[in-house]
């Protein structure tokens, strides 16, 4: 099986860290090409701090980490310490990251990349707002054709929104550069609320992963247990929603998760709505589809990859 490559757009958040972690612990199938940070769960000092926290972790000190924007492209800052605590990874005490942070910026790293590299052959994986690869299309529109594949968390419909009725955490933030990657025409993979939301660290679930016994296994753990108290809270649910390993789980097994090709416009206007993934689940509109949207996903499948790769870190 050919490795794929990927490039990981990241703005860390405990759930982002566990995605990063899948990642580097799946080597056989992913060559993570570089990491790139953004704003969004916190400031940018700290997504980039957080990104390279979990490298080292992880046991990737060399891996090329680059910072990108420091707030969406239009719009003022929006961020998410009511969630994520104040640097993002609040719940495990982890010594500052001593790698470095690359001289490029990441906007010019996700264009040269795209361009070296064949055709058709980088993964965009995207974690938190698009901001990054909207500036990036912006000032190289070339890219959209040279990407294999966007796969992205973010959105909702079924399910409605997290920061508001309406709209899911990391379009809210820079629904512009949503509007921007979605019209791009590159092929998009979307992981949704809807399928987020099926992904529970229950208390079983979370003990098989701390049973393993490592390092980064009890890093995970004590992230979960900080991470989930809001969701806990807030759904009155056995664990909170695991949002952003989908990403990395769907190119790992594209098989624990099904959907269907739909229409996705963005709503950048409304008061009650900006944000808003407008999802033509039911092709009502005759617009052609420029995503795949997923709806469901195997949860027990999803959990014992994840945890079985942790085991490997």
């Amino acid at each position: 099986m050919q490795r794929r490559k990927i490039i990981i757009d990241t703005d860390p958040g405990q759930d982002d860290a566990a995605a990063i972690m899948l990642a580097f612990a799946s080597p056989e199938e992913l060559e993570v090409l570089g990491l790139s940070a953004v704003a969004g769960n916190v400031p940018l000092s700290y997504t980039s701090r957080n990104v390279r926290i979990v490298c080292e972790l992880c046991g990737r000190p060399d891996a090329p980490v680059y910072e990108g924007a420091q707030k969406p492209t239009v719009r003022p800052p929006v961020t998410a310490e009511h969630v994520h605590g104040r640097t993002g990874l609040d719940g495990a005490e982890l010594p500052e990251p001593t790698m470095p942070v690359r001289d490029q910026h990441a906007v010019d790293f996700i264009i040269e990349t795209l361009r070296s590299e064949p055709a058709g052959t980088v993964t965009l994986c995207t974690l938190g707002p698009l901001t990054n690869v909207a500036l990036a299309l912006q000032k190289a529109p070339d890219i959209a054709g040279r990407v294999k594949e966007l796969v992205m968390m973010g959105g909702g419909f079924f399910e409605g929104g997290n920061i508001t009725p309406a709209a899911e955490f990391n379009i809210f933030v820079d629904p512009e550069a949503a509007k921007t990657v979605f019209s791009s025409g590159m092929p998009i993979v979307m992981m949704p609320l809807d399928v987020t939301h099926q992904l529970l660290t229950t208390k079983a679930r979370v003990e098989k992963i701390a049973a393993l016994g490592t390092r980064p296994a009890q890093v995970l753990v004590d992230w979960l247990a900080f991470f989930e108290r809001f969701d806990v809270e807030k759904y009155g649910s056995d664990g909170g929603p695991l949002h952003d390993p989908t990403v990395i789980a769907y190119l790992l097994k594209p098989e624990l998760f099904s959907g269907r090709d739909c229409n996705v416009e963005i709503e950048t206007q409304s008061e009650l709505t900006v944000g808003m993934t407008v999802v033509d689940w039911w092709r009502v509109s005759g617009r052609e589809p420029n995503a795949k949207v997923m709806r469901d996903v195997d949860a027990d499948g999803f959990f014992a990859l994840l945890t079985e790769r942790v085991a490997r870190l």
